[in-house]
């Protein structure tokens, strides 16, 4: 296969890295009200059309994103010396996105159709309750997609072929997002939490990094070979 047109998917794919960043910070940024305290307040944020919008584009659209990313990051540091880490963390990374997207699906199509029955009267839908196995699947796929951008992160740092700063970056974003975001909200206001937000931002500026440097900005990269 050309290399070039290798090289023109990897950089799509790392080009999907900031994208992929902002969608998740828009889909975090209104925590929905609680159901239990506020069923009402819930069920009309829910059903809202901004609701099915913001988790079908930045929720699924976003995961989608970031497995393509992913995978173009993976790649990209193959050749470096930091190689034989970034492979194995571009699989449990994007095995880690690939798990949230089922209980992401899920909630996009299945609550919203939860807040309207409630508001057309329907109260006993309250108690409806999703299989634990979903929630098995979201804990996996949250730890996954932790633990393998971390080890991206690490990757990218000793690769020598991104800068140093993408990389502090990165890792940075990863740990706001994940344990002082997603973990944290879920376990105190079970919502998102700003942290969230910094955290996809964060990771959406080092990623326009790394796609500016891949590009031909300034880089390390200079004595390592193209992808094969």
């Amino acid at each position: 296969m050309n290399t070039q047109y290798q090289t023109n998917w990897i950089r799509a794919g790392l080009v999907a890295l900031p994208v992929y960043g902002l969608l998740t910070a828009w889909s975090s940024l209104t925590p929905q009200p609680d159901a239990a305290s506020d069923p009402e307040g819930w069920a009309r944020f829910v059903s809202a059309p901004s609701y099915l919008v913001s988790h079908l584009v930045g929720s699924v659209g976003g995961t989608i994103l970031a497995i393509f990313a992913t995978f173009a990051l993976g790649s990209y540091l193959a050749s470096t010396r930091a190689g034989r880490l970034a492979l194995p963390a571009m699989v449990v990374a994007a095995l880690g996105h690939a798990l949230l997207l089922v209980p992401a699906t899920i909630s996009t199509f299945a609550t919203p159709a939860l807040g309207q029955a409630y508001l057309s009267g329907s109260s006993e839908v309250m108690q409806v309750e999703f299989s634990g196995t979903m929630t098995f699947m979201f804990l996996i796929g949250l730890l996954l997609a932790f633990v393998g951008s971390l080890l991206l992160g690490v990757a990218m740092w000793r690769s020598h072929a991104l800068p140093r700063g993408a990389a502090a970056v990165w890792l940075i974003g990863t740990i706001v997002f994940y344990p002082l975001g997603v973990v944290l909200g879920i376990a105190t206001v079970n919502a998102s939490l700003p942290t969230q937000v910094v955290g996809a931002l964060l990771i959406a500026v080092s990623g326009a990094w790394i796609a500016w440097a891949a590009f031909g900005g300034r880089t390390a990269r200079s004595s390592v070979p193209a992808p094969a």
